[in-house]
């Protein structure tokens, strides 16, 4: 392992986690809504955003995909001292990391029936992330919301299939923006 494996996580760990924790629950439940977050230095080639996902929902019980362009030494190695996330192919993963090209979507976990809460959430590192482009409607948004998607299509199908389904967060530089499976997209 490196040394700068060893940095880059929280400064402030108990403050720094709260903060990201909120953050991102704040996505999940106004999804559209696009949230700054702080607190991580990942190695090169990550967001901070999704370091700050990474580092907050990522555990030793959270199985993680990397997807081809993140699945580097050092980034795994990152991964591994600050989370302890193992890491498992996408058919086995809770989490999954990568962009929307790379994603297998269809490999993913989408839950069941009577365990919806065993499907994947995917951190999707965007070259662009505004409040515009497709229309959003659904718990958690007043009337509607909009946010720039990669494929309306994969989203309004995934939206099917609730209460399974996929759930995404995307990152950009500093901030993020969540799409819950219950979110309805036109």
């Amino acid at each position: 392992m490196q040394t700068l494996s060893l940095t880059g996580g929280f400064r402030d760990a108990p403050k720094d986690a709260a903060f990201a924790f909120r953050a991102v629950m704040n996505a999940m439940a106004k999804p559209g809504e696009i949230n700054s977050v702080t607190g991580a230095e990942p190695p090169a080639g990550l967001s901070t955003a999704a370091g700050v996902v990474l580092l907050t929902l990522c555990d030793p019980e959270a199985p993680l995909y990397l997807a081809p362009g993140f699945d580097r030494p050092e980034l795994r190695d990152w991964i591994t001292f600050h989370t302890g996330a193992p890491f498992a192919p996408a058919s086995a993963a809770l989490f999954a990391l990568g962009t929307w090209d790379e994603l297998p979507l269809s490999d993913f976990p989408l839950g069941t029936a009577a365990y919806p809460d065993r499907s994947a959430t995917l951190i999707v590192e965007v070259d662009d992330l505004s409040a515009e482009g497709a229309t959003l409607s659904g718990p958690g948004i007043k009337e509607s919301a909009a946010l720039s998607l990669p494929d309306r299509a994969a989203f309004q199908q995934n939206a099917t299939l609730f209460p399974r389904g996929l759930d995404f967060i995307f990152t950009c530089g500093d901030r993020l923006a969540a799409l819950p499976r219950s979110t309805k997209v036109s």
